[in-house]
């Protein structure tokens, strides 16, 4: 069972509710809770999709099976793996932003219980796709990580994420992100297995560039050096 109570909406309210909730995300994108609740409210289709999937994999059925949480309760061994592991690379990437996995909104409107952790283990994988992809977490690197999960989910949530941070960018920000990151994020998200059928905690002692090769991840390239500074 996710943790939160679930909230049940006919079609009228769901509709209120993303609306609302895309309105406010445009308007201050640092509100998880309301990028949360337009990614569910939007989303039923494609979680049914991402589900489907997982069912018809071998670790895609272990984590259902399983329902693994990234929760610092169980993901905490990964600040004493070695230097070179997924697990260590997720650890210094978390460690240096001060980020703690406990942080996820709960879910809140998904009709049932396998839905419900479906979207919670989209949600909480996010870090470890950044870890993957060597992607930064400003609104840039934010934005290409949304193209990489559309690729992954074809969540409508993230298509509106990426116009919502797009329209924020400065001139110079908006040049570096479709002339480099828009384009590398299509490919990667394309080349890339289905990482939603990926059981990573279990994968944490591994070596990170094997994880990378295994999984068809292709982390961001260095940008042209016109577009730095």
């Amino acid at each position: 069972m996710i943790e939160g109570a679930r909230v049940r909406l006919n079609r009228w309210q769901q509709a209120a509710v993303a609306v609302g909730s895309a309105v406010g995300a445009l308007l201050d994108p640092r509100r998880a809770d309301l990028i949360a609740a337009l990614g569910e409210t939007t989303g039923k289709p494609a979680f049914e999709i991402v589900l489907g999937r997982m069912k018809k994999s071998l670790e895609g059925r272990a984590v259902l099976l399983e329902r693994p949480r990234v929760i610092s309760a169980n993901v905490g061994h990964a600040w004493d793996l070695p230097s070179n592991t997924f697990g260590a690379a997720y650890a210094r990437f978390m460690g240096s932003r001060n980020f703690s996995p406990d942080d996820r909104p709960p879910v809140r409107f998904m009709d049932t219980d396998e839905l419900a952790y479906v979207a919670m283990r989209a949600r909480e994988v996010h870090d470890f796709w950044h870890t993957l992809f060597d992607l930064p977490t400003n609104l840039i690197g934010e934005s290409a990580l949304k193209v990489i999960e559309f690729e992954q989910m074809y969540l409508p949530m993230c298509l509106l994420s990426v116009v919502g941070g797009t329209a924020r960018f400065s001139e110079k920000q908006r040049a570096l992100f479709f002339q480099h990151y828009f384009p590398w994020a299509v490919r990667a998200g394309m080349r890339s297995t289905d990482l939603m059928c990926i059981y990573y905690e279990r994968h944490f002692h591994e070596d990170l560039e094997d994880v990378r090769r295994r999984w068809g991840i292709i982390p961001v390239p260095a940008a042209p050096k016109q577009h730095v500074g």
